[in-house]
């Protein structure tokens, strides 16, 4: 087969995967359309529960009482069909890995996967209550403090992302120390820099409050130190893993 022909059929497959995935995610949100209201309640109740008696939220736009709750439903599709997701963009590129990059992608999908919801988890439930509670007590009196439910919806996504991410850094770190990119030793000594840089990132993401910042550089931190004692057992990739079989489209 030549070099085009290889090419072509790869763009093929890699399309047909891209619309499995796609489809997966339509027919999630298919389900859940008549649920979308649901699914924003439950978005907002963190908020909702904050507010003082009577309090409620507010939409500016039109559209909007439609168009957010279809979000949060798309968003809600994606979260549950990124398994499958996943799944497809493997199928696609395992057949291009080493054995060694086999065991080592798999595990580390997985566990990026796990860690996001993880810290997605732990915004909502932990992060949110705490901001949305620090914020109805210093409303000046007389002000009805309210928001627009797109505006939340971004607020809950920018941060849902902020901590989602930071709770990759185990994999990051580990991934670093297995392609010799950094060594346990160096990862030590930028330990001082770690910390400034969590609590940058915690003023960045989170509202001017010292609790929620602490929330987010704290975790950071230990999640940083996590890596670290994982990368320990993990280790670099040996030379005789390094020489092992060429990808599985070549054998043969």
């Amino acid at each position: 087969m030549s070099t085009q022909e290889t090419f072509i059929s790869h763009l093929v497959e890699l399309r047909t995967r891209l619309i499995r995935a796609l489809l997966a995610v339509v027919v999630v949100f298919v389900c859940l359309f008549p649920w979308a209201k649901d699914l924003y309640s439950i978005l907002a109740n963190p908020l909702l529960a904050s507010l003082p008696q009577g309090g409620q939220m507010i939409a500016t736009d039109v559209v909007g009482v439609f168009v957010v709750p279809m979000k949060v439903a798309f968003l809600v599709a994606f979260l549950i069909a990124l398994p499958y997701v996943l799944y497809q963009l493997w199928a696609f590129v395992a057949p291009g890995l080493y054995a060694h990059e086999k065991r080592l992608v798999l595990p580390l999908v997985i566990a990026s996967s796990l860690l996001f919801f993880i810290g997605m988890s732990f915004a909502y439930f932990l992060v949110f209550p705490v901001i949305f509670k620090f914020m109805a007590s210093i409303a000046p009196e007389g002000v009805a403090w309210m928001t627009d439910i797109e505006k939340y919806l971004s607020f809950a996504l920018t941060t849902f992302v902020a901590f989602g991410v930071t709770f990759e850094v185990p994999v990051v770190v580990v991934v670093l120390v297995r392609v010799g990119l950094v060594s346990i030793a160096q990862l030590k000594e930028a330990r001082p820099y770690v910390i400034v840089g969590a609590f940058i990132v915690g003023a960045i993401f989170t509202p001017p409050d010292v609790i929620s910042q602490l929330m987010l550089a704290v975790p950071l931190c230990l999640l940083y130190e996590l890596g670290i004692f994982v990368a320990r057992f993990i280790g670099s990739p040996s030379n005789a893993t390094l020489a092992e079989s060429t990808p599985e489209e070549n054998k043969g």
